[in-house]
């Protein structure tokens, strides 16, 4: 997993998720399930929002080549999407992302924070990623922050195997 993994492609048919694993488009497979729900306090407080807030739950699991690598639930305002292609689960997987799908709507994202932990798998997760309960996972949280400072979505958690996963960071500094 790259730092710069959700810079922009322009034209590609890929996303952060492809590039991570290196695969194309046809070895890419997402089983998806979404719901409306509401900010329960542990959202609200990483939405920077009110509890009950009304939000799109947007299940899913990544595949690579048939083998279940990733799972997550990504969280978007509900007066974002509502009535638009992003709140349509036949439209994914979306070329470029969460990044891109927000764009079409005219949401700039400027900042992408993530917070990782690490932790052995919850019987659901180790079924999902069909790995051994011995087998520790990668969890973490993202959140796609606007140009105007408004957080418009938090992925949390997103797990992965931590066997098989390396998260690699480039700083770029200032001399």
């Amino acid at each position: 997993m790259a730092a710069d993994r959700y810079r922009s492609t322009p034209g590609a048919k890929s996303t952060p998720y492809t590039r991570d694993q290196g695969i194309g488009w046809s070895e890419y497979r997402l089983d998806k399930r979404f719901e409306k729900v509401k900010a329960d306090t542990e959202l609200a407080g990483l939405f920077e929002c009110e509890v009950g807030e009304r939000l799109l739950a947007r299940h899913f699991v990544f595949y690579d080549n048939e083998q279940p690598t990733q799972m997550s639930t990504s969280y978007v305002r509900w007066s974002d999407v509502a009535g638009t292609p992003v709140a349509d689960p036949i439209n994914e997987p979306w070329p470029g992302g969460t990044r891109a799908q927000l764009g079409s709507l005219g949401i700039r994202v400027t900042a992408i924070t993530e917070s990782f932990t690490v932790g052995m798998p919850t019987e659901v997760e180790a079924a999902t990623l069909r790995i051994g309960g011995g087998v520790p996972v990668l969890r973490y949280t993202r959140r796609h922050i606007a140009d105007t400072g408004r957080i418009v979505e938090v992925a949390h958690p997103i797990v992965r195997r931590g066997d098989t996963t390396i998260v690699d960071f480039r700083i770029e500094l200032d001399d």
